[in-house]
C-alpha cells in the first residue's frame, strides 16, 4: 500500500524551518499540527484537521505501507517521532527530483513547474502563508488550508508516479535508507560529552578574546579589525570584492594576504587567535545543536541530504552537517552505540585516486594500488629523487599524498601551493613557487594518461551539444548534454554551451558555471566513487548474516551499528562488501580499513 501524505503545521516568525532544524521545530512547545492530507494508493486525497489527524493516521496499516512525501525526512520525522508510527518503506519525491535534475531546484513548486510547464492548474498554492502565526484556524481558513494541502498531496503523488519508474531500485533503497537514518535514529548522543565540549569551547574562546586585550565586537568586525591592524603599524591585506569589484579587507582564514600577515607578525599571535575565536563560534554552536537535536530517548537523528551534489554525493542537512565532523572530534566521539551494540566504521582507501587511475588507464598506478604499495611515497620519490617512507619522511610523503589526491583534476601550481599552505589536507606547509610548479609538472609527466583524459572528456562533453550525438565509452554514455552513469542517472550539464567571450564550456547550475576537462573528470570520478560506496552500503544492508543497520555515511566511510558479539567477524564482512569491485569495473582494485568501538571514534 502506498500512503502519500503532507502535514500542515503551525509556524511563525521565530518558530519556522528557516531558523530551526526539523528536530528542534517538532520538539518545541509551539509545535502544532493543523492537519494532514492523506492519499491511499490511487484513492481520493482526504483532509483531516488537527482533531482528526491522529485517528486517521492510526487507522493505516503502516507495517504494510510505503510512505510518500515531498521532503520525507520532515513528514516522516513527525510521523515516527511525534506520533510513534513507522512505515515499512520510505519514498521521497524531493529526493527523486534531485536525482533526476541534479543541481536544479527541488522544491515541490519548482518541480511542478518543470514537469508541467503548460498546465497552470498543476501548481503549488499559497494558502500556507495566510496561516503564519495563527494557532487556532477559523473554519474558512482551515478549509482553505485543507484544499491547499490536498493539492500538494496530489502533486506529490503525480511526481512520484512519473519519476519513480525512471530511478532504479537501488536508488529507491538508498532514499529509504537515508530517511530511516533520520526518522528512526539508532545512535545515542552522549549528553555529558556534548555539554562538556560546548562548555570547554565557550571557555576557550572567552580566554583567547580576553588575552588579546580587545573587545569581541572589534575583533569580529572587518572594519574595526582593519583599524586595529593599522593602529599596530601594519598594512591591511586586501582582496577584490566579488560583488562590487572594489578592494576590501582580506581577513578570511584562508585568504593568502591574511596568512602572510600572521606569519610575518608572530608577536601578535594572541590577536590573530582572538580574531579567530571572535569570528567563529562554530564549535560551541555545533555542540549546542547536537544537544538540541537529541531525542527524548537519547537518540540523535542523522540527517544527510540524498543527492545533494551534482555528482550524487550526500551532503549535510538540518544545520548539523554530520558530513563534516573532524576525525576524533568530540562530536564524533559523543555518537555512541546503545547497550549490546558497537559502532563499526569501514573507510574506502583513496577511492577517487583509484577510480581516476582506472578511468584514465594508468596501469602502473593501478598495479601499485593492487599490490597495496604506498603510492604517496612512490610519487614522492619522483619529487625528491630518493626513497621515501611514511615513518622517516612524513613531510615528503605528505606532499606526495596531497599531489596524488589533489592534482588529478587539473589543479595548478598556485592552487597546489595554497592547498599545502592553508593546511586543508593536513599540517600547513609552504613550498617555494618553483618547487610547486615542478611537482605539478612531475605529476602530469608521471601519469600522462590523466591529462589526456581531461582533454578527452572535455571533447566528448562538448560533442553532446550536437543533436543526435550518442557515444558509449567505458562505463559512461555521452548524449544530450549529459554523462550517463552505470546506475542510469546522469551528470547533467543544463543548457551546456560555449561561452562566446572565453571559449569555455558553461552550464547552468544554481548560477552560470564554467567547466573544462579537469573539472569534468572530477565530476565523473566523484560520481563513480559514490556509486561504489553506495553499492557497498546496499550489499551490507541486504546481507542476512549481518544483523544491524547502516546509521550514517560520511564521504568514503560507512558507519554500521552491529552486535558486540564476534565484532572481528562483522568487521571482516563489512570490509569485504566495501572492497567488492563493481560489475562495470571488475579490475578496479579497492581497499578499505576500519575498526569498531563503543562510539564513533575513527
Amino acid at each position: 500500500m502506498h500512503v502519500t501524505l503532507d502535514f500542515e503545521t503551525y509556524y511563525d516568525s521565530k518558530h519556522n524551518l528557516t531558523k530551526l532544524n526539523t528536530m528542534s521545530y517538532v520538539k518545541a512547545k509551539e509545535f502544532h499540527v493543523h492537519g494532514v492530507g492523506i492519499k491511499i494508493d490511487d484513492g481520493e486525497t482526504q483532509w483531516y484537521n488537527s482533531e482528526e489527524t491522529e485517528d486517521a493516521l492510526r487507522e493505516i496499516d503502516w507495517s504494510n505501507s510505503t510512505l510518500i512525501a515531498h521532503n520525507t525526512p520532515f513528514d516522516g520525522y513527525i510521523l515516527t517521532r511525534y506520533y510513534g508510527l513507522t512505515p515499512a518503506y520510505y519514498a521521497d519525491t524531493k529526493a527523486l527530483a534531485k536525482a533526476t535534475w541534479p543541481g536544479r531546484g527541488s522544491s515541490l513548486k519548482e518541480v511542478a513547474m518543470r514537469m508541467w510547464p503548460d498546465d497552470e492548474k498543476l501548481r503549488k498554492g499559497d494558502a500556507l502563508e495566510k496561516t503564519k502565526g495563527i494557532l487556532d484556524l477559523s473554519p474558512d481558513l482551515e478549509e482553505e488550508l485543507g484544499e491547499y494541502c490536498i493539492q500538494d498531496v496530489e502533486l506529490t503523488y503525480m511526481v512520484y508516479r512519473t519519476l519513480s519508474t525512471a530511478v532504479i531500485d537501488d536508488e529507491h533503497d538508498l532514499i529509504d535508507m537515508t530517511c530511516r537514518m533520520f526518522c528512526e535514529p539508532k545512535l545515542i548522543a552522549n549528553l555529558e560529552m556534548l555539554t562538556k565540549h560546548r562548555d570547554s569551547e565557550i571557555a576557550r574562546s572567552k580566554g583567547l578574546i580576553e588575552a588579546s586585550g580587545y573587545d569581541a565586537k572589534i575583533l569580529s568586525s572587518n572594519k574595526q579589525f582593519a583599524e586595529l591592524v593599522e593602529s599596530l603599524g601594519l598594512t591591511v591585506p586586501t582582496k577584490t570584492s566579488p560583488t562590487t569589484g572594489k578592494p576590501i579587507p582580506a581577513f578570511g582564514k584562508a585568504d593568502k594576504g591574511y596568512l602572510e600577515l600572521k606569519k610575518a607578525n608572530p608577536n601578535y599571535d594572541h590577536i590573530w587567535a582572538a580574531r579567530g575565536a571572535a569570528k567563529s563560534r562554530i564549535s560551541e554552536t555545533r555542540a549546542q545543536r547536537f544537544i538540541d537535536a537529541r531525542n527524548p530517548d537519547g537518540t540523535i537523528s542523522m540527517p544527510i541530504g540524498y543527492y545533494n551534489a551534482h555528482t550524487g554525493r550526500f551532503g549535510g542537512a538540518e544545520k548539523l552537517n554530520v558530513q563534516n565532523m573532524p576525525r576524533n572530534s568530540p562530536l564524533r566521539l559523543a555518537l555512541e552505540a546503545p547497550e549490546g551494540k558497537l559502532v563499526f566504521v569501514a573507510d574506502l582507501s583513496a577511492i577517487e585516486a583509484r577510480v581516476l587511475a582506472w578511468l584514465a588507464g594508468e596501469l602502473e598506478l593501478l598495479e601499485q594500488f593492487r599490490a597495496n604499495k604506498c603510492v604517496y611515497s612512490i610519487f614522492a620519490k619522483n619529487i625528491y629523487n630518493r626513497t621515501i617512507n611514511k615513518y622517516d619522511d612524513p613531510t615528503e610523503r605528505f606532499v606526495g599524498k596531497v599531489a596524488v589526491l589533489g592534482l588529478g583534476f587539473g589543479m595548478g601550481h598556485a592552487t597546489f601551493d595554497r592547498t599545502l599552505e592553508t593546511g586543508v589536507m593536513g599540517p600547513p606547509l609552504k613550498l617555494p613557487t618553483h618547487q610547486a610548479q615542478k611537482i605539478v609538472n612531475t605529476y602530469r609527466s608521471t601519469y600522462p594518461n590523466i591529462p589526456l583524459l581531461w582533454r578527452r572528456m572535455e571533447e566528448k562533453l562538448a560533442s553532446t551539444m550536437n543533436a543526435g550525438y550518442f557515444e558509449k565509452w567505458r562505463c559512461l554514455t555521452f548524449t544530450d548534454r549529459s554523462v550517463y552513469l552505470p546506475n542510469k542517472l546522469a551528470l547533467k550539464y543544463h543548457n551546456l554551451t560555449i561561452d562566446s567571450m572565453s571559449g569555455q564550456l558553461t552550464y547552468e547550475a544554481r548560477k552560470k558555471e564554467y567547466t573544462w576537462g579537469g573539472s569534468i573528470v572530477e565530476n565523473i570520478v566523484q560520481a563513480l566513487a559514490r556509486i561504489i560506496i553506495t553499492d557497498g552500503m546496499l550489499r551490507i544492508q541486504r546481507d542476512p548474516t549481518l544483523i544491524g543497520d547502516i546509521v550514517l555515511t560520511v564521504h568514503d566511510e560507512i558507519i554500521f551499528l552491529g552486535s558486540e558479539q564476534d565484532p572481528h567477524a562483522t568487521m571482516e564482512k563489512l570490509i569485504s562488501h566495501m572492497c567488492t569491485p563493481p560489475s562495470w569495473a571488475p579490475d578496479l582494485p579497492l581497499a578499505a580499513e576500519g575498526g569498531f568501538d563503543k562510539g564513533y571514534s575513527k
